[in-house]
């Protein structure tokens, strides 16, 4: 009945939304008035409609775009729930990035100044390795989707000779930046007793000694991580240790698992 509707400014004050908020998410289907008068264009809303129009309120505060709060709405409660809670993480994700970003700018702004005070570079004997190999010209927008890909291809792989004997990590032959495509190799170590001949393409990895950064996973966003190869050669420059071999990330963790704060990679730089 008329008598239980509300005018749109009624509405809209109980509502906490501005009239213009109202028919602009009546445009967008998110919330249409319960009735619209043929002669005027008044629009009205029923009084059980305001719990709605509160969450679409809570929801934008969230900074949620309207897509994505029309599956909220569209969804039933322990979906919508999700939703919330995999939106969130989402932004929690994009700002740990922007986060780290913003220091690798603070970094590069001032000259490098700080690089070596904000990661720890450390030593390491690393012993030579049989490793499968996967390798291609990539771009920084490739990376994301290209190394885990291949990690998982060559991991298969290697449970014909025994599984995987050690961290898998990842050399860049060349540069990877908006100049640069590499090449980029993923290695997965095997053993090398039970890999005798092995058909997928393979080589040895040489014994070295190296420095290292141990970085988070938040920290391996590009350009950020930038950052921590800069901080590891200008370490191994002020101590005059020569680069031996092309840099590389190892990749000790459960990627998927990791949170944005988990430590998950180090960045390495062979020595001669």
């Amino acid at each position: 009945m008329e008598d239980d509707l509300l005018g749109i400014g009624a509405f809209a004050r109980r509502a906490r939304l501005s009239p213009k908020a109202l028919r602009l998410y009546d445009r967008q289907g998110l919330l249409p008035p319960d009735r619209v008068d043929p002669v005027t264009g008044y629009r009205y809303y029923r009084e059980g409609r305001l719990e709605e129009a509160r969450l679409i309120v809570r929801l934008r505060r969230l900074d949620m775009p309207l897509a994505a709060v029309a599956g909220v709405l569209a969804a039933p409660a322990p979906e919508a729930a999700g939703l919330v809670a995999a939106y969130w993480e989402s932004v929690e994700r994009r700002v740990a990035a922007q986060r780290e970003l913003a220091a690798h700018l603070r970094i590069r702004l001032s000259g490098g100044e700080g690089s070596t005070d904000m990661y720890e570079i450390q030593q390491r004997e690393v012993p030579e390795q049989l490793v499968l190999t996967e390798q291609r010209h990539a771009g920084p927008e490739d990376l994301p989707e290209w190394i885990p890909a291949a990690t998982g291809r060559l991991a298969a792989a290697a449970q014909a000779y025994g599984g995987v004997a050690a961290a898998p990590f990842v050399v860049y032959h060349g540069e990877v930046n908006e100049d640069g495509d590499g090449p980029v190799e993923v290695c997965v170590p095997v053993d090398p007793a039970r890999a005798a001949g092995a058909a997928h393409a393979h080589r040895s990895e040489p014994a070295h000694r190296e420095a290292y950064t141990v970085i988070t996973k938040a920290q391996c966003a590009y350009p950020q991580i930038l950052s921590a190869y800069d901080a590891v050669f200008a370490w191994a420059k002020a101590r005059g240790a020569a680069v031996a071999d092309a840099p590389r990330e190892v990749y000790f963790a459960d990627w998927a698992a990791a949170g944005d704060g988990d430590p998950v990679c180090d960045i390495a730089v062979p020595l001669a």
